[in-house]
């Protein structure tokens, strides 16, 4: 049985402790400002995205950056922080559509005034402008589905 050769399993292994270290670094710096956890600034930046419109939950879960297992949970926690609004959804009486609310705006963007320079620390200091846009091309190659 073939493997990959060994470049292949060093990019693995680099981008994967890369992924770990980078996001460690930004959940320690927005627990050292008492701030929640990195993914609810994922689902409320999808959230002001879309705006009044709002997301079904099978589409915010589609749109999340970060994988989010148990997106009920999360939903259920941004609601009663009073961050996420769930509205009855008007093409299903069943079904609910999920909007950011004003305290939600302001707590993402308190968010990202931790997250943005946690970036810049993390990609923006360490690689010039040309190395940066062919990592960002280089990974979207992998992170390709198709």
């Amino acid at each position: 049985m073939n493997g990959p050769d060994k470049a292949t399993v060093a990019a693995w292994i680099a981008l994967a402790r890369a992924h770990r270290v980078a996001m460690q670094k930004v959940e320690t710096r927005l627990k050292e400002e008492g701030l929640p956890p990195l993914a609810w600034y994922d689902a409320l930046w999808e959230l002001e995205k879309v705006g009044e419109g709002g997301l079904r939950p099978f589409e915010l879960e589609h749109a999340l950056l970060f994988e989010q297992y148990n997106l009920s949970r999360l939903v259920d926690r941004l609601v009663k922080a009073g961050v996420v609004e769930r509205r009855p959804c008007a093409d299903d009486r069943r079904g609910h559509v999920l909007a950011i609310t004003g305290e939600g705006l302001a707590i993402r963007a308190k968010i990202w005034s931790v997250y943005a320079p946690a970036i810049e620390a993390a990609v923006g200091a360490r690689l010039s402008r040309d190395e940066a846009v062919s990592l960002a091309r280089l990974l979207a190659r992998i992170a390709d589905n198709d």
